[in-house]
């Protein structure tokens, strides 16, 4: 009877993680070869928009420029902090044995190790967001001074203006990055976290949380988006495939 409460971790939790990585997958397909068919290529085009907008007039829109990545910066402050306290909160009822697992209703794998392995999928997701969000920081951080920089009064080149704008807005875009991968972090932490009640639970909140994330990802209304070029995309992906 243990046997078989195991095999149902060993096929069910394999296949939901599965669902979930084929998805992005997919999705990061989409992203590189048809951006404007995702909600995060769009957004992608309309942030670089922004800061050029924000680049022309330094001096009237500095302000409000500065505010804005502020803001990310607290969201972003706001889920390092909350993934780091949750990963000391797993790390000590990973060590911790006082509480009665049996009393959980768990059809699946109950012993000690199989809860270790459980715990231990979720601690790695906090820390991964953790580590992501820190990332987003120190980007927007940058794009915080960079955006203020007085370029059209250091060079009259059109051509380095333009460079200088299409930098910031890869540092404003690879911080939204960060921060979407440390958000997808707390996305993928509730299907382990359900796994610790069994594999049933965890295998169905993957579909459901798939299908949730299409909703958000796919981008239905994209008439508009035809006519944005995806040659700015890409050479805002070549722009910030270096480090600064």
């Amino acid at each position: 009877m243990l046997m078989e409460k195991k095999v149902l971790d060993y096929v069910l939790v394999p296949s939901g993680l599965f669902v979930l990585v084929t998805y992005h997958l997919w999705l990061l397909y989409r992203i590189l070869k048809h951006p404007n068919r995702t909600v995060i290529g769009i957004n992608a085009v309309n942030r670089r928009f922004w800061v050029r907008a924000m680049m022309e007039d330094v001096s009237k829109n500095g302000v409000l420029a500065v505010q804005t990545l502020r803001n990310n910066i607290m969201a972003s402050t706001l889920l390092a902090s909350t993934a780091i306290m949750l990963s000391s909160v797993i790390a000590v009822l990973m060590t911790s044995g006082s509480w009665d697992k049996s009393e959980l209703l768990v059809l699946g794998d109950t012993s000690q190790l199989g809860f270790s392995i459980k715990f231990f999928s979720i601690l790695v997701c906090f820390l991964v967001a953790f580590m992501f969000n820190v990332q987003s920081i120190r980007c927007y951080s940058h794009a915080s001074i960079l955006i203020n920089v007085p370029f059209k009064k250091m060079s009259s080149d059109h051509h380095y203006r333009h460079l200088s704008a299409e930098y910031v807005a890869s540092m404003v875009n690879r911080g939204s990055y960060f921060w979407s991968v440390g958000l997808r972090a707390f996305y993928f932490s509730f299907p382990l976290f359900l796994w610790i009640f069994g594999p049933i639970p965890m295998f169905l909140s993957c579909f459901v949380l798939v299908f949730l994330l299409h909703f958000l990802d796919a981008m239905l209304e994209s008439s508009w988006a035809a006519a944005v070029s995806d040659v700015d995309l890409h050479n805002d992906y070549e722009l910030g495939a270096g480090e600064p």
